[in-house]
């Protein structure tokens, strides 16, 4: 016998269709949608299957709902996702509600990305990198070198937390050190991200100031190529 798991997401009842639409974006089918006796609906991409149900006065800002989807070709669904995005509402979204985060290697040993819903759902989309790596704990990091763990931690603090505040100041604290230096893709990977940060706290000219000095990095072609998932979200960010 073969089990299976569909999560079960809330979401507020005047949104439903919204979310519907933005899944129908990620190129998910609408399989089911009803108005009464309550708002349910059911969308599918491939095995991937999500319900939605209806709440009145449910807030998305509090959200906490999510659930993790294992895949064997996460580039693959990232670019679709985007591509989907960008094609419904003219441009990608990278913050606010609804959202899609970056593509990263976590040091943990999954490669991943995650997409919010117009509703405060979060969805992680990820592939093991290794079956070693895979079976890593996800609140250590193995490197020793204090701009990894930075960025390490403030990824944790922004992702898993949802604290950009924390995030943000980790990042602050490492970039300040004046006894060691990060490499060009260590740097530019945490201007990105504290960008990114200023971005959903609101900061938009402290995003700007960011962004502009992660783009002034000089990296070389192999380097170019190290920081390919990073470049990219700078040029979403950038938008």
């Amino acid at each position: 016998m073969t089990e299976k798991t569909i999560p079960l997401l809330p979401c507020r009842t005047d949104l439903l269709q919204s979310v519907v639409d933005f899944y129908t974006a990620l190129g998910f089918e609408m399989t089911h949608l009803q108005k009464s006796p309550y708002a349910y609906a059911v969308v599918e991409r491939g095995a991937v299957e999500l319900q939605l149900y209806g709440i009145k006065d449910y807030d998305p800002s509090t959200s906490h709902a999510s659930c993790y989807v294992l895949t064997e070709d996460v580039d693959g669904m990232y670019s679709a996702f985007r591509a989907g995005l960008k094609a419904t509402y003219g441009r990608i979204p990278t913050h606010g509600l609804p959202h899609v985060g970056p593509l990263k290697d976590m040091s943990y040993g999954v490669r991943q990305f995650l997409i919010c819903d117009p509703t405060g759902n979060t969805i992680r989309v990820g592939q093991a990198m290794s079956d070693e790596g895979a079976e890593e704990p996800v609140h250590t990091s193995s490197s020793k070198d204090p701009f990894d763990r930075a960025l390490h931690t403030a990824d944790l603090f922004a992702d898993s937390k949802q604290d950009f505040p924390a995030a943000a100041k980790v990042i602050d604290r490492v970039l300040k050190l004046e006894d060691q230096q990060p490499t060009p893709v260590q740097k530019l990977r945490l201007l990105v991200l504290r960008g990114d940060l200023a971005q959903r706290m609101g900061d938009r000219e402290g995003a700007r100031a960011w962004l502009e000095e992660a783009g002034s990095v000089q990296l070389g072609a192999e380097e170019r190529d190290a920081a390919r998932d990073v470049l990219a979200r700078l040029g979403d960010l950038r938008v």
